[in-house]
């Protein structure tokens, strides 16, 4: 009898951190794939992941709407607490030999309780790595309810070892977002007009002669001054005057104060050279990388994937901190004269060698693999 593997995405950014593995999960003769959409994945203002999910071919066993109005600490907890509530009753009604949970968002805790208290086996991918805000505690938590660990580098397994897990149940598989990365490195150009095929809102740029990406998200424990933050880098993009395609940011506490600097911003200023686009399906979005000139933010993607890319990356503040980077990313603080110079930097510096820090393409197969031949338990081994 085949294995009911349930998969629960509940970002945009979680789709292609599991898009290979849900493939290969899918595919494979001895899985069957329950795939849960929830959270900002089915809200049109975050993108509507959920439209890409589908598009792909993916059926949907169950919808999770659970994001509560706000963006702030408390309806984080809030939405996280539907989150437990609705996912109980899904995992209840699909009955799942094992559920996933996938790396540090806010609300991937609810996932893990609600797996976790009902006795199914839970497996946790991304582990065992460190960023400095709340997502690095939901992902240590989330790491104490898991019974199998899949991480994506050998730091991030000694670290989740070191947790108290057990030696044999923590895996490095890789990380299968490195999956879509190897998949277009053979589009050394660009081969969609971005503006034509994602529309958008902002300038009708000239990008074709070179382009910058940004994507910046709150830090969940500094929300309060995200507006603060996204002003310095839209004032250092402006200034630059290069062609820059922006993206909208996550539901986290301080998107609020993100997405009305940027409203505010395009509506008095008038930038002449920045495009913004809420969501882009995740190969269109890498191909858009790698074909860029560098990318301009705080985003995991400027550590993961560029690092395979081997694309010169700004990294702007405290969200991804202490986390495993390769020589293409340069770190600057929320200052609009440290962001404008390192960009300028970063646009005249050639591809950085490519770095198999997060893993060497495989890792979709490799998960599918796992889960069906590894013993699944739902309590943790005694040693004494």
């Amino acid at each position: 009898m085949k294995r009911k593997i349930c998969v629960v995405v509940t970002a945009r950014p979680s789709y292609s951190r599991i898009k290979t593995a849900l493939t290969a999960i899918q595919n494979h003769p001895d899985l069957k794939l329950q795939l849960v959409i929830a959270g900002s994945a089915l809200l049109d203002r975050y993108g509507n992941a959920v439209d890409f999910i589908e598009k792909d071919g993916f059926p949907i066993a169950a919808k999770v709407f659970m994001v509560l109005e706000g963006e702030n600490p408390t309806t984080m907890a809030k939405t996280t607490g539907l989150g437990v509530m609705e996912l109980t009753n899904v995992f209840y009604n699909l009955k799942p030999d094992a559920v996933i949970t996938i790396a540090d968002r806010f609300e991937t805790i609810a996932t893990s309780i609600a797996a976790s208290y009902q006795n199914i086996p839970l497996i946790h991918i991304q582990g065992g790595e460190v960023t400095g805000s709340i997502d690095e505690k939901v992902r240590h938590a989330n790491t104490k309810l898991a019974d199998l660990h899949l991480v994506c580098t050998e730091d991030a397994r000694e670290r989740v070892i070191k947790l108290g897990e057990e030696p044999g149940k923590v895996i490095n598989s890789g990380c299968p977002s490195i999956d879509l990365a190897k998949q277009i490195t053979d589009y050394p150009y660009l081969d969609f007009d971005p503006l034509k095929k994602y529309g958008g809102v902002g300038a009708n740029l000239e990008w074709e002669k070179g382009y910058i990406v940004v994507m910046q998200h709150p830090v969940t424990t500094e929300y309060k001054e995200s507006k603060k933050h996204i002003m310095e880098t839209l004032r250092a993009v402006k200034e630059l005057n290069y062609p820059t395609f922006w993206f909208w940011p996550n539901v986290d506490a301080g998107s609020d104060g993100t997405s009305n600097g940027i409203r505010t911003f395009r509506e008095l200023e008038q930038p002449q050279n920045i495009h913004f686009f809420k969501n882009m399906d995740p190969l269109d979005f890498l191909k858009l990388l790698n074909s860029s000139r560098a990318l301009i933010g705080n985003s995991s993607a400027g550590l993961r994937e560029c690092a395979y890319l081997g694309l010169p990356v700004v990294n702007i503040g405290n969200r991804q901190h202490r986390r495993s980077r390769a020589q293409n990313v340069t770190d600057v603080p929320y200052v609009q004269q440290a962001i404008l110079e390192a960009t300028k930097a970063a646009i005249s510096t050639e591809k950085y060698e490519s770095s198999t820090i997060y893993g060497n393409g495989n890792a979709g197969e490799k998960i599918a693999e796992i889960l069906a031949t590894v013993e699944l338990t739902y309590s943790k081994t005694i040693t004494y």
